[in-house]
């Protein structure tokens, strides 16, 4: 039993969850790690770990149509997955789930696939200025191979979307809205069920980028109500190179495919091709197997612990960091979102970003500096960069206080 499922709901415990993850037991340059990278990828625990190591071990063998025990056992385990995941979203059916690398590709996906098929001349993806180069990229090659438009969302100087700069934009010309679940740059949480009210109220479409939000609170597409769902296995405790699209069904068998090869077909001939049913239509060539089973370990870890709980640990390590960031001069937090997971980002006059990344490592402090993949939000914050310290179930408040120590060591050094 981890101790994660030892601990008691009430009684939720980052000290302890942390025996768990066996990255965090090291020093790094001569100090004890402080990992406050999270929103870049979460760190694993032993039962991700080793359910990765012994797929290898026992049930190496591609999937599905193999004629003996291994492929029996690698297919069981990686259907298995899915249907872990469909529960963990709260999908009508596992079908609806597609395996893909990540959220990166789960939007090119969508964008390639639906978006050519249905964006021409004079139609409109609406994209938040919160989004991730990968929400907004995508959208911007579709667009230019169709001849639609991509029309940035205002967001507020707090971080939040412009709601009433997002009706102004919603018209029948809108064919998609594109929006995070959760800014992977300032933490912001978007009322994402609202959102899709009003996208849906003049026939549009929404996609949801989830990277940032599954890690923190419980997800129900249907409960919110959004056609497209993308999120990746790291952020969320798991493996790299593993994530899952989940689509309307409706609009998923519409859908061409997006990659052609094996497992995605029905019957090939030179006469033409016809294509596999939900979801392997999507799912060209050998996926990534053990991965898939790496993040079902992921998400049945996570079954263990109280999230919500979890949840209020994190905030409270933002409201902690808050406070703190008052005895330092010159520090400006970025964005102020009326909801915002753990995520604290900001700039240190007199400091570059990087050479306050530099400083904070040689302290054993992992933090993510630069423009997080969100160029035009910075811009339109008129700073090349923050200092981004992301927090995760397994961060203390010892955590946040060595940050701040060593923040205040730059204003020593740098001033």
């Amino acid at each position: 039993m981890s101790k994660a499922q030892a601990i008691a709901p009430a009684a939720f415990d980052a000290t302890a969850l942390r025996a768990d993850f066996p990255i965090l037991q090291q020093e790094v340059n001569g100090h004890p790690l402080v990992y406050l990278d999270n929103a870049a990828t979460t760190q694993k625990p032993e039962v991700v770990i080793e359910a990765v190591a012994n797929y290898y071990r026992r049930d190496n063998a591609n999937v599905h149509r193999g004629a003996h025990a291994l492929s029996d056992r690698a297919t069981g385990a990686f259907e298995q997955a899915r249907e872990t995941v469909a529960r963990f979203i709260n999908s009508p059916a596992a079908r609806q789930v597609i395996w893909v690398r990540g959220t990166t590709e789960a939007i090119n996906l969508v964008a390639h696939s639906w978006g050519r098929a249905n964006l021409g001349p004079g139609d409109r993806v609406l994209v938040s200025y919160l989004e991730h180069h990968s929400d907004i990229v995508p959208w911007q090659l579709v667009c230019a191979a169709t001849g639609a438009e991509v029309v940035a969302i205002p967001i507020l100087e707090s971080g939040d979307i412009d709601m009433a700069a997002l009706d102004d934009l919603l018209d029948e010309r809108v064919k998609l809205v594109a929006v995070n679940h959760v800014s992977n740059a300032l933490g912001t949480v978007n009322p994402v069920r609202e959102i899709a009210a009003k996208a849906h109220a003049v026939g549009a479409r929404i996609l949801v980028d989830g990277a940032q939000a599954t890690a923190h609170f419980k997800v129900d597409v249907q409960a919110l109500d959004c056609d497209f769902y993308a999120f990746s296995g790291h952020k969320l405790y798991g493996p790299t190179g593993i994530g899952a699209l989940w689509g309307r069904e409706e609009l998923l068998e519409a859908m061409p495919p997006f990659l052609g090869g094996g497992e995605m077909i029905e019957t090939v001939s030179f006469a033409g091709t016809t294509f596999n049913t939900l979801p392997f239509k999507f799912e060209a060539g050998t996926p990534n197997i053990a991965d898939a089973i790496g993040l079902a370990a992921a998400i049945d870890y996570l079954g263990g612990i109280d999230m919500a709980a979890a949840a209020a640990h994190e905030r409270a390590l933002l409201a902690q960091s808050l406070a703190l960031a008052t005895s330092v001069e010159g520090l400006r937090r970025i964005g102020a979102p009326q909801e915002a997971v753990g995520i604290f980002s900001f700039v240190l006059d007199g400091v570059h970003p990087s050479d306050l990344g530099m400083l904070l490592d040689q302290q054993g402090i992992a933090v993510r500096t630069g423009h997080h993949c969100t160029q035009p939000l910075m811009d339109h914050y008129q700073v090349p960069g923050t200092v981004r310290a992301s927090y995760a179930l397994y961060n203390t408040a010892q955590d946040v206080e060595r940050l701040f120590e060593g923040i205040h060591k730059a204003v020593r050094l740098f001033r």
